[in-house]
């Protein structure tokens, strides 16, 4: 996002008070029970729904995410249609994003010491954006270099040594 382009917080809320009204929404139609968290986190609005006890809200997770994915879209969608901007908003269910995010932490970990050790580029499993991004920023941290290849939704992380200084720098 352009630097001009960049929401107030005051905005942000905005989506995150919208996406929580439209989930509410959608978990009284399912008849799900659950609560809704909202905040803003790394300049993006986020929303939580979080189960009240061990109901039937991990259903809204799907398969690796499937559900919780496509419940991000329809949200994102239905902030679009308020606020006549694109959004940015995250939606998880009870946790599942940070679980994820934890399991991509230590995959990316897992393979930069397999790079350390042997020198030669790894290559990971196909991943979406959300992954791939959670993927280059523990690689940038560890001081080693990576880069998306492929098209969607093959498109896949390569892990590699720094070489010399004149080479690019991550994607």
């Amino acid at each position: 996002m352009a630097q001009d382009d960049e929401k107030t917080l005051d905005q942000l809320n905005e989506e995150a008070d919208i996406a929580a009204d439209y989930l509410e929404e959608l978990l009284d139609i399912a008849d799900y029970d659950g609560d809704i968290e909202m905040g803003v986190r790394n300049g993006r609005p986020t929303v939580q729904i979080v189960a009240d006890d061990n109901t039937d809200i991990k259903h809204l997770i799907g398969r690796d995410g499937e559900v919780v994915d496509a419940l991000q879209q329809l949200t994102r969608l239905a902030v679009q249609q308020k606020t006549g901007e694109r959004s940015r908003l995250i939606v998880d269910v009870d946790g599942f994003l940070k679980r994820k995010r934890q399991r991509l932490h230590d995959i990316a970990l897992d393979a930069v010491d397999e790079v350390r050790e042997t020198g030669e580029p790894v290559d990971l499993k196909p991943m979406n954006s959300f992954e791939r991004k959670v993927v280059h920023d523990v690689v940038r941290e560890e001081g080693l270099k990576s880069r998306s290849h492929g098209e969607e939704p093959h498109r896949h992380v390569t892990i590699y040594l720094k070489a010399s200084a004149n080479e690019d720098d991550d994607e």
